[in-house]
C-alpha cells in the first residue's frame, strides 16, 4: 500500500534524523480526516523534488511532527511538457489539470480562446484559477509525484505564441489539420508545448498565428476528443516516445 503524502512549503536543509513540523490546513487534513496516529508512516515533499519519509511522532488539532528517516531528491522530467489548456464550461478544466498532473506535465496554462465558452473575469478569474491549482496539488499527491505542476496565470492569444516560439517542439491539436501526430519528431530533451482548443474549436487566426511562431497543427486520429480529455491523449502519445516511458 502506498504511503500518505503531504506538502510542506520546504525540506530544503532536511537531513535523516531531523524533526519536521507540519501545521495549518495540510495538518488539520492529515489529523482530522485521514486520522494520523502517532507511529504511521507517511511521505512529505515540497513539490520542487524533495520528500522525506519517516514515522509520524506526534499529533495535534492542527499540527503533526515526523521524525526523517529517509530523504530523496528527484531533478525534474525532461524533455519538460507545456499544456495551454482552452478554459472549457463546467468542471471540465478541473478534470483536464487533474489527469494532465497525473500523466507528468509541468506546467498548464489556461488559455482564453476566442470560442472558449467560459470567461475568466474579476472574482470568478480568482476563484477559477485557485480551483485549477488546488485540483493539481491533490492530484500531485495522489500521483506521488515529486514535482509539483505550475498552473500558470491565464494567457492570452499572444502570449501563447510568444511560449511556442521558445519551444523546442510545439503542437497544436486541430481536427481539421493534414499533417499526422504520428509524424512529428520528439525531442528527447528541452521543452515540448501542447496546445488544446476549447469545445467550439479553433479558430483560423488562432492556428495561423500558432503556426507563424513555430507551432505543428495535428490531428491524434480520426475522432475528436473532448477538450478536456485531448490534452492527456496526445501528452502520452508523447511520452510514450521519450526515455520518461522508456
Amino acid at each position: 500500500m502506498s504511503l500518505p503524502v503531504h506538502l510542506v512549503p520546504t525540506l530544503a536543509g532536511v537531513a535523516v534524523g531531523d524533526v519536521v513540523t507540519v501545521d495549518g490546513d495540510e495538518a488539520h487534513h492529515a489529523v482530522a480526516v485521514r486520522r494520523l496516529r502517532v507511529g504511521e508512516q507517511v511521505v512529505l515533499t515540497d513539490g520542487a523534488g524533495r520528500a522525506a519519509r519517516g514515522a509520524v511522532g506526534s499529533t495535534g488539532k492542527r499540527v503533526f511532527t515526523l521524525e526523517v528517516e529517509t530523504v530523496t531528491a528527484q531533478d525534474p522530467a525532461t524533455p519538460e511538457v507545456v499544456v495551454v489548456q482552452a478554459i472549457p464550461k463546467g468542471d471540465r478544466g478541473e478534470l483536464a489539470v487533474e489527469v494532465l498532473t497525473e500523466i507528468g506535465v509541468a506546467r498548464v496554462v489556461p488559455w482564453a480562446a476566442a470560442r472558449s465558452v467560459a470567461v475568466w473575469k474579476g472574482e470568478r478569474a480568482a476563484k477559477s484559477l485557485a480551483r485549477w491549482r488546488a485540483t493539481a496539488r491533490e492530484a500531485a499527491k495522489q500521483a506521488r509525484r515529486a514535482w509539483f505542476p505550475e498552473v500558470a496565470e491565464p494567457a492570452s492569444t499572444d502570449d501563447v505564441a510568444a511560449l511556442l516560439r521558445d519551444a523546442d517542439l510545439a503542437v497544436v491539436l486541430h481536427e481539421a489539420a493534414t499533417t499526422s501526430f504520428a509524424a512529428v519528431s520528439v525531442p528527447s530533451s528541452g521543452r515540448i508545448v501542447v496546445v488544446v482548443g476549447p469545445e467550439g474549436g479553433l479558430t483560423d487566426d488562432e492556428v495561423a498565428a500558432f503556426v507563424a511562431a513555430g507551432a505543428a497543427s495535428v490531428r491524434l486520429g480520426a475522432e475528436v476528443l473532448r477538450t478536456s480529455t485531448a490534452g492527456v491523449a496526445a501528452v502520452a502519445a508523447i511520452l510514450s516516445r521519450t526515455s520518461r516511458w522508456g
